[in-house]
């Protein structure tokens, strides 16, 4: 699997994680300008799991196939290599 591949899979993980914990609040708060406060604060813990998912301690957890390289360089050249 492709490096920007595995990017786009933890990001979505991080987006789909946040929204689902804020969803309830958004959807209780029907009126626009009530929502944008819990537009910032979706923002605030999407950077904020986008932050932890950096440590290189939870990269050692991710499954193999997710984890990031160290060098992206390199993971495009292993690839590349298998092909």
């Amino acid at each position: 699997m492709q490096d920007s591949t595995r990017r786009t899979i933890r990001t979505t993980v991080q987006t789909a994680v946040t929204i689902a914990a804020l969803l309830p609040l958004i959807v209780d708060a029907a009126q626009i300008p009530a929502t944008l406060p819990w537009v910032a604060g979706a923002l605030t813990v999407a950077a904020g799991i986008t932050r932890v998912m950096a440590l290189p301690a939870v990269n050692r957890m991710l499954p193999s196939w997710l984890r990031l390289s160290a060098d992206p360089d390199e993971a495009a050249l292993r690839q590349a290599v298998r092909e």
